[in-house]
C-alpha cells in the first residue's frame, strides 16, 4: 500500500493491538484464519457488553495490521496452493468476473416460457427483471430438481426434454445471449440411480454444453467442481465456468472462476476468502429462503462481487420486495459501471471510516479510486464519513448520489462527508482527471434513482395467491359406465400432507386448495363429497390407442409423447399396462373424448380411502417390509394378516435400477383394490389430477406413486405411496412434463 491514513482518535470501530494474540495458530500461521468463505475482521469491531469482556475503541494502528495479518495470509496461501490464474485470463471465461446478478430460473417460470403459444419467452422473462430490479448479467437455467426422478430421465436428458429439444435450447441460449445474458446450467454429480450417461460425466457435460453454446455449470451440492470439468471442457474448445455450490478447496480456486457465497451474517461485514484470494474470482451470494435480502446485497457490495437473485424457489415464489428490488438496482448499477476497479489487486477492505457503523472497501485502479460502502445502521448517518491523504488536484464524486463533493482539507488529510441513509450505499470516486462521459452518464443515472430514499420502498414481504385451475363438468350418467365404478358421495374428511423435500412449512410450499388462503404444505378440510364414477384401472396403452384411432389426435409440442410406442402403437405385450408419457393436456383430450374429465384430487382420495381414514386402498399395511433391500419372497396378499407369493402382492414390487422397466398390467394386484372396489391406485404409475398456477409457476398435483425409486440420492422425486400423502410436479411444457411414471385415470360425474 502506498497511502498511509490518519485514524482519528474518535474512530470506531477498531482493534487493540494486544486482542491481533488472542487467536489460536492453525497450520497456517494467522490471527484471523477465514471460517469457511469468511475472513473475519478486527474482533473489536462489534461492540461488546461489560459482561462480554467489553468495548474499547481502536488504535490508529489497527486496521494497518490487520491488513497486514490477511495479507500475508493470502501471499502464503497463493504459494501452499500452487495458485494458476490462467484461467481468469482465458477470454473465453473473462465475462465470469462481472456477471454480478445471476438467478437461479426455474425453467417452469412461467414468464420463461408459454405453453399456449408454445415458445420461449426469453425478453418477457428479462423485461421483468430489468423493471423490477434492473436486469441481470447471468442465469442460471434449472430443469432437473425437484423432477428428476419421476422416471431414469438423467439430468441431461431432463434438459434436451425442454420444448423444441437440442434446436429449442440453442435458440434459447443465444436469445439470452442477444440479450447480454450469460447462461449456466446444473451438474447433478448426485445423479447416479437414472440412466447412464454412456460416457464419464465431465467429457458428456462438455460436449453437451458446446452443442447448446452454454457458457458455465453450476455444481450443485459440489464442495468445488474438479478439475477434470475444466479439462474435459477445454479439450473440445469450449471453455466454461464453473461454479460449486459450496466452497471449494483453495486450490480449486485455480480452475473454479465462480462459486456462490454461503455467509453467515454479523453486523460487521467479512472478506471473501475467495475473492480475498484472487480479485477476478467472482461469488454470488445465496440466500434463497432469506426475505430480507439487505445482508445479501450489502455483504456483495462491500465485496465488490454478485448475488444469486433468486425468486422462484422450487417453485415456492419469495420475491424481492420494491425495497430489495430497488437496491439491488442501485447496487447492479454501479458495479457494472465500475466492474474494472473491483477485480484490483491492491483492494483495501474494512478501509477506515468515521462513523461507527459504516464499512467500506477500497479498489484503487491506475490514478483513481473507488470506495464501495454500506451503512450497516439502522438510522441515517450523514457528515463526515472518510478521510484520504490530501493530494493537490484530486476530485471526488459521489457516484451513489451523482454529485461532486467538495473535500475538506485537514492538515494531510481530505475529509468527505456525504449521506448514507439507515441500511443504505454509497460509492466514491477519486479522480485527478476530467471524469469520463461513463462517468457522467452513471452519475446522472444514480442522481435520478436517488432521488427516492430506498425508505421509501415497501420492505413488507408477501406470498402470491395460487389457484386451482378448473375442470369442467363431464356430461351426467345415470348408471355405471362400462370400466367404471360407482363411488356414493358422502362425508369426508380430505387430510392430506404435501411431499416436497424442501421448505418445510413455510407459506407458498406445496399448493393453495380453494378453501384456503395461501399455500402451505399440511390440510385438512371436512368436505361432502357428490356421487362419481371413477375408472376402475387407470387408461392402457389400448385404451389410448383407441382414441388416437378416433380422432387422429397428436399433440402440437410432440416431443417425447408417447416415447416407448413405435410406429404408431404400443410394444407387444403393452395392450393392458397404463399409458405412460402423455402429459396433462393428452391426458384431458383423451377425458374430453371418452365424455369423461380428470379427478379432483380429494375425489381421487377419497375413492382411494372411503370414510375409515385407511392408510392404503386395501388398509393399513405396506405390502413391503419396512427397511427391505431386497425382493421378499412373501408379502401382504389380502389384507394386512395374510402372506403369500409375490405375484399376489397388493401392489408392484419398486424396480431400482438405472432403467425403468415397463409398468404392470392394470389388472395385476387386484387384492390392492380400494373400498369402492377401485384398482391399481398405488405403486404403478402416478396419475394425473388437478392443476394449480400462480403468477409465475404451474403444477400439477400427483396421486398414487410409481414403481420406480432410482437409488443413491435423497433428491430425486419422492414417492407419495399413502392416502394422505401427493407429489406435486411442476409442469413447463408437454415435453418435458410427460413421463414414463405418470399415467391417469377418468371420472364422470352422476346424476
Amino acid at each position: 500500500m502506498n497511502e498511509t491514513h490518519r485514524i482519528p482518535s474518535c474512530f470506531a470501530p477498531a482493534v487493540l493491538l494486544a486482542a491481533l494474540y488472542v487467536a489460536p495458530l492453525g497450520a497456517q500461521d494467522t490471527h484471523f484464519a477465514p471460517k469457511n468463505q469468511q475472513i473475519p475482521p478486527p474482533p473489536c469491531m462489534t461492540i461488546r457488553g461489560a459482561w462480554e469482556g467489553g468495548y474499547v475503541a481502536c488504535t490508529p494502528l489497527s486496521h494497518q495490521q490487520w491488513l497486514a495479518d490477511i495479507t500475508h495470509w493470502r501471499n502464503e496461501r497463493r504459494i501452499r496452493t500452487g495458485f494458476d490464474s490462467s484461467r481468469y485470463e482465458l477470454p473465453a471465461l473473462q465475462w465470469a468476473q462481472s456477471a454480478f446478478m445471476q438467478p437461479q430460473m426455474m425453467v417452469h417460470d412461467r414468464y420463461f416460457y408459454d405453453p399456449v403459444a408454445g415458445k420461449y419467452t426469453v425478453d418477457k422473462y428479462v423485461d421483468d427483471l430489468e423493471k423490477r430490479y434492473g436486469g441481470i448479467d447471468a442465469v442460471l437455467i434449472w430443469a432437473t430438481y425437484p423432477n428428476m426422478g419421476i422416471d431414469d430421465r438423467n439430468q441431461h436428458d431432463m434438459v434436451r426434454s425442454m420444448p423444441g429439444g437440442i434446436e429449442g435450447l440453442k435458440q434459447m441460449v443465444a436469445d439470452f445471449h442477444r440479450r447480454g445474458v450469460r447462461v449456466l446450467f446444473p451438474m447433478m454429480m448426485w445423479d447416479q440411480g437414472t440412466r447412464d450417461p454412456g460416457a464419464g460425466w465431465p467429457d458428456a457435460i462438455a460436449a453437451f454444453m458446446k452443442q447448446i453454446n452454454a457458457d458455465g455449470i453450476n455444481g450443485d451440492t459440489q464442495d468445488g467442481v474438479p478439475l477434470a470439468f475444466s479439462l474435459a471442457a477445454e479439450k473440445v474448445g469450449h471453455p466454461l465456468a464453473f461454479e460449486p455450490e459450496g466452497g471449494p478447496s483453495d486450490e480449486a480456486l485455480s480452475w473454479d472462476v465462480l462459486t456462490w457465497g454461503q455467509y453467515q451474517f454479523e453486523f460487521v461485514p467479512t472478506v471473501d476468502k475467495y475473492r480475498w484470494l484472487e480479485p477476478r474470482h467472482q461469488v454470488n451470494i445465496q440466500g434463497r429462503w432469506v426475505r430480507d435480502k439487505t445482508d445479501d446485497l450489502q455483504f456483495a457490495f462491500f465485496n465488490g462481487e454478485g448475488w444469486e437473485s433468486w425468486e422462484n424457489v422450487w417453485g415456492i415464489w419469495n420475491g424481492v420486495t420494491p425495497r430489495d428490488g430497488e437496491a439491488t438496482r442501485r447496487v447492479a448499477t454501479l458495479e457494472r459501471a465500475t466492474a474494472p476497479f473491483l477485480i484490483s489487486q491492491d483492494w483495501e477492505p474494512l478501509y477506515p471510516m468515521h462513523m461507527y457503523g459504516v464499512f467500506a472497501s477500497r479498489w484503487p485502479l491506475k490514478d483513481q479510486t473507488l470506495w464501495t460502502i454500506v451503512n450497516r445502521n439502522e438510522y441515517n448517518s450523514d457528515g463526515r464519513q472518510m478521510s484520504t491523504p490530501f493530494k493537490e488536484g484530486t476530485r471526488y464524486f459521489d457516484l451513489y448520489h451523482g454529485v461532486e463533493l467538495t473535500a475538506a482539507r485537514e492538515g494531510d488529510q481530505s475529509v468527505l462527508s456525504f449521506p448514507i441513509e439507515a441500511h443504505g450505499y454509497g460509492a466514491i470516486l477519486a479522480t485527478s482527471s476530467e471524469p469520463t462521459a461513463e462517468v457522467r452518464q452513471l452519475m446522472g443515472k444514480m442522481a435520478t434513482m436517488t432521488k427516492t430514499p430506498l425508505s421509501a420502498y415497501s420492505h413488507e414481504w408477501k406470498a402470491i395467491p395460487q389457484q386451482l385451475v378448473p375442470i369442467e363438468p363431464s356430461p351426467l350418467v345415470a348408471s355405471t359406465p362400462v370400466g367404471m365404478v360407482r363411488i356414493d358421495g358422502g362425508d369426508f374428511l380430505f387430510k392430506v400432507d404435501g411431499i416436497e423435500i424442501e421448505g418445510t412449512d413455510d407459506i407458498g410450499v406445496d399448493v393453495q386448495y380453494p378453501w384456503e388462503d395461501s399455500a402451505r404444505r399440511f390440510h385438512e378440510q371436512r368436505m361432502q363429497v357428490k356421487a362419481f364414477y371413477m375408472d376402475k384401472y387407470p387408461a392402457t396403452n389400448a385404451d389410448f390407442k383407441k382414441f388416437l384411432d378416433a380422432t387422429h389426435y397428436h399433440p402440437q409440442d410432440d416431443l417425447n409423447f408417447l416415447k416407448d410406442w413405435q410406429n404408431g402403437t404400443y410394444p407387444d405385450g403393452w395392450a393392458n399396462k397404463p399409458v405412460t408419457w402423455v402429459s396433462l393436456d393428452d391426458a384431458r383430450a383423451y377425458a374430453k373424448w371418452a365424455g369423461k374429465r380428470l379427478p379432483h384430487e380429494w375425489e381421487w382420495q377419497y375413492a382411494a380411502q372411503g370414510t375409515d381414514g385407511r392408510i392404503y386402498p386395501w388398509g393399513n399395511c405396506d405390502w413391503l417390509p419396512v427397511g427391505l433391500t431386497a425382493v421378499p419372497t412373501t408379502v401382504p396378499t389380502k389384507g394386512c394378516s395374510v402372506f403369500g407369493d409375490i405375484k399376489d402382492a397388493l401392489a408392484p414390487i419398486p424396480d431400482k435400477g438405472r432403467v425403468m422397466l415397463p409398468a404392470s398390467d392394470v389388472d395385476a394386484h387386484p387384492n390392492g383394490a380400494s373400498p369402492f372396489g377401485v384398482i391399481d391406485m398405488v405403486g404403478n404409475v402416478w396419475q394425473w389430477t388437478d392443476e394449480y398456477v400462480d403468477e409465475h409457476t404451474r403444477a400439477s398435483i400427483l396421486r398414487g406413486g410409481s414403481h420406480y425409486q432410482p437409488q443413491g440420492s435423497i433428491w430425486y422425486f419422492p414417492q407419495a405411496y399413502r392416502n394422505n400423502q401427493h407429489g406435486k410436479l411442476l409442469l413447463m411444457a408437454p415435453s418435458y412434463d410427460r413421463s414414463g411414471g405418470v399415467g391417469f385415470r377418468c371420472v364422470v360425474d352422476a346424476k
